[in-house]
C-alpha cells in the first residue's frame, strides 16, 4: 500500500517554555479511495528521536493499512529532528529521558492518541509500539482506555522502575492497582542476551503482569538490546528475527484493532451442548 507523510505541532501544557511536540504522521493512501478510514498506531521511538530506523519501522506498518503517529519525545529540550547514534547523541538521549518528568511523557502520549482519533482517515481504533524507552512508553500507553493493544520492543526501565525525572515511575505500580486488568492486550518482547533488562528483571516483570490478570504475551528471544535496529546496531540487527516478530505484532494489531469485534462476551462459562 502507498503513503504518504506530514507531520502537526501541537501545544503542550506541560513545557513550561510552551514548545510544540511535533507529530510525524504516516498514513495509507488508496488511489480513488480519499475517504478510506484506518486503524491507527502510535510508534514510540528511542532516546535518538524519529530516526531513519524508526520512521522505517513505522512506514512499513503504515503500508500494512494504518495510520502511523511518531512523536518527537523531547521537545522539551531540543528541535525534532532525529538525535544521532554515537556517544554524544547517546548521552544526550539518556540524559533527557530522566529529566523529563513522567506526567510529560504521558501527556504527550495522550496528545498523540487524540491527533489520531481526530484526522479523518483514522477510525479511532489504537494500537501502539515501540522499542527501548518507546516500549517502555508504549506499554504506558496501554493504560489510556482507547489503545487495544500495545506491541513493546525490550522496554527499558520498567523492572527497575527509572523512568523519568526523579528515576521513579509507577508503571509496574499501576499494573498491580489493576489498572491493565480486563483492558487491551499487551505484547512484550526480549531479548535474552539484552543486558538493560536483565532475567530477573524480566521475570518481574511477566509475574506482575500475570498476577495482574492482563492480557498478555510475553516473548523472550535469542537477541541482543536493539536487534529490530537496522543501523548503527553496533552488530546486534537480526534481519530475520526482527522480520518473524514484525509478522507476529502485526497479527496482533489486524486481530485487535483491524477489525471491529463488538463487545466482548464473557467466555468464562462452558459452552452449552445441546444432543
Amino acid at each position: 500500500m502507498l503513503i504518504t507523510k506530514t507531520f502537526h505541532d501541537i501545544s503542550t501544557q506541560l513545557d513550561p517554555e510552551g514548545r510544540a511536540l511535533r507529530i510525524f504522521v504516516i498514513s495509507p493512501s488508496i488511489p480513488r479511495y480519499p475517504q478510506a478510514k484506518f486503524p491507527g498506531v502510535v510508534v514510540f521511538s528511542e532516546i535518538y528521536q524519529v530516526t531513519g530506523p524508526v520512521e522505517r519501522f513505522a512506514s512499513q506498518i503504515a503500508s500494512q493499512g494504518f495510520v502511523v503517529a511518531c512523536p518527537s519525545i523531547y521537545h522539551e529540550f531540543e528541535g525534532p529532528e532525529a538525535i544521532p547514534y554515537d556517544v554524544e547523541g547517546t548521552d544526550r538521549g539518556n540524559k533527557y529521558k530522566i529529566e523529563k518528568t513522567v506526567a510529560a511523557f504521558d501527556e504527550d502520549t495522550k496528545l498523540t492518541i487524540d491527533l489520531l482519533c481526530s484526522l479523518p482517515n483514522c477510525n479511532g481504533r489504537i494500537g501502539a509500539t515501540g522499542m527501548c524507552l518507546g516500549g517502555h512508553l508504549a506499554f504506558r500507553a496501554a493504560f489510556d482506555q482507547r489503545v487495544l493493544a500495545s506491541v513493546c520492543f525490550f522496554a527499558t526501565d520498567v523492572h527497575s522502575a527509572t523512568l523519568g525525572k526523579g528515576k521513579s515511575d509507577d508503571t509496574l505500580i499501576r499494573v498491580r492497582n489493576g489498572d491493565l486488568t480486563a483492558k487491551g492486550e499487551l505484547v512484550l518482547i526480549f531479548g535474552k542476551q539484552d543486558t538493560h533488562v536483565p532475567r530477573a528483571g524480566r521475570d518481574l516483570i511477566r509475574t506482575t503482569l500475570e498476577d495482574a490478570n492482563v492480557t498478555l504475551s510475553f516473548l523472550e528471544v535469542q537477541a541482543q538490546h536493539a536487534f529490530i535496529r537496522d543501523e548503527s546496531s553496533k552488530g546486534r540487527w537480526d534481519a530475520a528475527l526482527t522480520r518473524s516478530l514484525f509478522s507476529f505484532m502485526m497479527e496482533v494489531f489486524d486481530r485487535t484493532i483491524g477489525v471491529d469485534l463488538g463487545p466482548p462476551v464473557d467466555n468464562t462459562k462452558p459452552p452449552e451442548h445441546v444432543c
